[in-house]
């Protein structure tokens, strides 16, 4: 199986370690991984704000850089769902395009999805000794309907103490453009999602998309509240030798 890593924009520019956490777990289990260089935007963020036209080159980009992989698998649940989700309102009328989306779109997985749909583990080897709470992020939960995915993997971390988050169903307040646009709001659902990480008593929260990371941990951060955020490639990565 040829496996490709798309790393998204937001972990390539702001949040490197949940791409290399994740090209570790998959190397770890015996994938052989490439990075295709040509990769840029999924073109989410164009087509949430109304430019279709704008993002059809991204999408034109990412279907050539990973059309000859059997695999692709990134640490985001956000731009997953856009690849499968929105790729083919974006190529519309272009008939080249959307072939190519309809081939490309399907092997496209988020890193829980990757794991224990198609190579079938639960139990990456991870090792890591902190009390964990778990965010599941709305386009994981809602569009890819990832469900108890990310939960069985971390169940299966050795020396990981999972407590569950309250009210863990409700969005965050980030939305990519929406806490720009509705800062108040944003910040006002973020308060109440870092309220109920404090609540756990976790010393991580852990989620499977960078950007909710970046938005509950800047609050927590504010808060001095001491709890890390990590993505959950990361917490997967985690062997005995290293340390938090």
């Amino acid at each position: 199986m040829r496996v490709a890593l798309f790393a998204t924009c937001l972990g390539d520019t702001l949040f490197p370690s949940a791409p290399k956490a994740t090209l570790q777990v998959l190397e770890r289990l015996g994938c052989e991984v490439d990075f295709p260089a040509a990769q840029t935007c999924c073109g989410q963020m164009h087509t949430n704000t109304g430019y279709r036209k704008q993002a059809k080159s991204s999408v034109r980009t990412f279907v050539e850089a990973f059309a000859s992989y059997d695999a692709i698998v990134a640490p985001s649940g956000s731009c997953v769902a856009s690849v499968r989700h929105q790729h083919a309102m974006v190529a519309d009328g272009d008939r080249a395009l959307t072939r190519a989306v309809e081939h490309t779109a399907p092997k496209v997985h988020e890193l829980s999805e990757f794991l224990v749909d198609v190579l079938g583990v639960t139990d990456v080897g991870a090792y890591f000794p902190h009390r964990v709470t778990y965010h599941p992020t709305c386009h994981s939960t809602r569009l890819l309907r990832v469900g108890e995915r990310p939960l069985r993997l971390l169940r299966a971390v050795r020396s990981l103490d999972l407590v569950e988050l309250p009210a863990s169903e409700q969005c965050c307040g980030f939305g990519g453009t929406f806490a720009l646009k509705n800062p108040d709001v944003s910040v006002a659902m973020g308060s109440d999602k870092a309220r109920h990480v404090r609540e756990t008593g976790a010393q991580v929260l852990c989620a499977g998309d960078s950007s909710c990371l970046m938005h509950i941990g800047g609050l927590l951060s504010r808060e001095r509240s001491g709890v890390r955020v990590m993505h959950l490639a990361e917490v997967l990565a985690s062997t005995e030798g290293d340390q938090l």
